[in-house]
């Protein structure tokens, strides 16, 4: 693929950028990526490219296994955009990775990233992923409540964070996979903060940190309406888009006490 043709398939996988933000997403992503892969993996990379995008994965330093959150970030800053518009960008350079190099470079680059970079190796296989994106889980939660998109976010980030705190790591990961990169943090600031007694958390204590976490005033009452109703919103919103099997897999790991809350699928 020649590099006119490499920006092209970016500009339009992103919506029609103009071309000179196109070529800073390009390069943008492309030298973040040849920072996560192992030298071989950026090396084999390099070697397919076209020739006008080769300094910026050559040139790539500080490799480190850095999570998909962080290479969202470094693209940001490149770009000077927020964390959603790299998202985007890089979904669409991921998109023309796919048509420039071949299979078995894509499957390369697939091996040399964590299950977290799955939405973007999607991009680049041309397969579709089943994933909740952050706008519309924010969307439904916020419908579901009422609320305005602003109110729902911190809601969401409160009850996910609470909801990785309580079930196993592995768990935590599995859901990741399908979910939007941008609701990553969350979960993984839960996973961080897990001590030794969470996963027997009951379910009045798990209300009380989200409550705290929204920075409400958590008496009973609270705990019962306000709170109780934001976590079912958005345990109700993630049940809709991970598989029968993974939700049964995250209700098993609750307590009878939790069974009000969580949403049972049976398909």
């Amino acid at each position: 693929m020649e590099y006119d043709e490499f920006i092209e398939v970016v500009d339009q996988a992103s919506g029609d950028l103009d071309t000179v933000t196109a070529k800073q997403a390009a390069a943008a992503t492309l030298q973040t990526l040849a920072e996560r892969l192992p030298p071989s993996a950026a090396q084999h990379l390099f070697l397919e490219l076209p020739d006008e995008t080769k300094p910026w994965v050559s040139g790539a330093s500080d490799a480190g296994a850095f999570d998909i959150d962080e290479f969202l970030g470094r693209i940001a800053r490149r770009e000077g955009v927020d964390v959603e518009t790299a998202l985007d960008h890089a979904r669409a350079v991921f998109v023309a990775l796919g048509d420039a190099i071949s299979p078995e470079e894509v499957e390369h680059v697939a091996a040399a990233l964590p299950g977290t970079f799955e939405p973007l190796v999607a991009e680049a296989q041309h397969r579709h992923l089943e994933v909740l994106r952050a706008d519309l889980c924010w969307s439904r939660v916020a419908e579901r409540l009422d609320v305005d998109q602003a109110t729902a976010r911190p809601i969401t980030s409160a009850v996910l964070e609470t909801l990785a705190e309580r079930i196993g790591t592995g768990q935590v990961r599995n859901l990741m996979a399908h979910l939007d990169p941008l609701l990553h943090p969350p979960l993984r600031q839960g996973l961080s903060s897990a001590g030794p007694d969470a996963r027997r958390m009951p379910l009045e204590v798990f209300l009380r940190r989200v409550g705290r976490r929204e920075g409400l005033a958590v008496d009973d009452a609270t705990l019962a309406g306000d709170v109780f109703g934001h976590a079912q919103a958005v345990l109700e919103t993630l049940a809709e888009v991970v598989s029968t099997k993974e939700w049964n897999d995250v209700a098993a790991e609750l307590p009878a006490d939790y069974r009000r809350l969580i949403p049972i699928r049976s398909n």
